[in-house]
């Protein structure tokens, strides 16, 4: 699952927020693979959802860490 909304971020602890951005992360690496190996249109769309999945993230964990 790539798509992470804001309100799933929001109720989450910091270390489940650092544990989930690991395995995006890791996803993202096996989508990156994926795609280097000329991989089909078909996993843009998870390629997207889980760039900015991570965005989402670590814009959560900076915004709580100047808190």
């Amino acid at each position: 699952m790539s798509h992470l909304p804001n309100r799933e971020i929001d109720n989450m602890g910091h270390d489940a927020r650092k544990s989930r951005l690991k395995e995006l992360r890791e996803e993202m690496l096996q989508l990156n693979s994926e795609k280097s190996m000329g991989g089909t249109a078909s996993n843009m769309g998870a390629y997207r959802a889980t760039r900015r999945s991570i965005a989402r993230l670590l814009t959560k964990m900076y915004q709580d860490r100047e808190e």
